[in-house]
């Protein structure tokens, strides 16, 4: 699909420039129909499963109603109280309802915009990405890189040392206690790797110098820039739709 075969930094340069454009906003138009349009793009350009995309949407969700609610029976008094609206039973003044409706779809935007790039994108990729195009310093990506293959292995290192706890008659105290005496393990574990890892590195010839070939080349191709463009281009039609219907403005300190 589109979306998983882009650069992965002109994708993230592309999603970290709208939430900073989406931050200087202060509308509940725009980012509500950009969040829309987050969806509908990846949903149609991404390649990943689509019940795991909605269960981590759920907690944003549930954050972006909690800030509407919040936002609402907390606010400050508004300039002109006599314009309300209707919110179930409530009548409520406009001016907050506008504020609290703003900052909710803007939390979705930011969330739809961080889970297309997460859900699109190959970390690996993505640090070698950075390593060739951005010019990160090799012995930090390396760095993350190992630490994110280390993950999966620790978690299967964990259930091997419960299991062999509970075959030893080790699981009967409290959960802390329990926790505390997996950590040593794990821990001890951990720097074994690091260790192993740092010799196999030093031993092929790593020396963390940025003057260096790569087995996978990462390039910027004419395709990857039709994503910022299109996504641009969208966000300013947004912009336009807003000042359509009288519904745009800048954030001038409203909270």
């Amino acid at each position: 699909m589109y979306l998983n075969n882009l650069n992965p930094s002109v994708k993230a340069l592309t999603i970290l420039g709208l939430v900073v454009a989406l931050a200087l906003l202060f509308d509940p138009v725009t980012p509500a129909l950009f969040t829309l349009v987050t969806i509908a793009v990846t949903f149609l350009f991404g390649d990943f499963r689509r019940k795991y995309y909605l269960f981590y949407l759920i907690p944003f969700t549930i954050f972006a109603v909690g800030m509407l609610w919040t936002t609402i029976a907390f606010a400050d008094a508004p300039k002109n109280p006599s314009e309300t609206v209707g919110l179930i039973w409530w009548e409520v003044p406009r001016e907050d309802v506008l504020v609290a409706v703003s900052l909710s779809f803007r939390v979705l935007a930011f969330a739809t915009m961080s889970l297309l790039f997460i859900f699109t994108t190959n970390m690996v990729e993505f640090l070698l990405s950075l390593m060739q195009q951005l010019r990160l310093p090799p012995k930090l990506a390396y760095g993350i890189m190992a630490g994110y293959r280390f993950l999966p292995m620790l978690t299967t290192e964990f259930r091997q040392i419960r299991a062999a706890h509970r075959v030893r008659g080790m699981g009967q105290e409290s959960r802390w206690k329990r926790y505390r005496r997996f950590a040593v393990p794990l821990l001890a574990g951990a720097i074994r790797k690091a260790e192993r890892t740092a010799v196999a590195m030093e031993s092929k010839g790593f020396t963390g110098t940025r003057e260096r070939t790569f087995y996978r080349n990462i390039r910027v191709r004419k395709k990857d820039w039709l994503f910022p463009a299109g996504m641009g281009a969208i966000f300013l039609l947004l912009i336009l739709l807003s000042l359509r219907f009288d519904y745009f403005s800048w954030y001038q300190g409203q909270l």
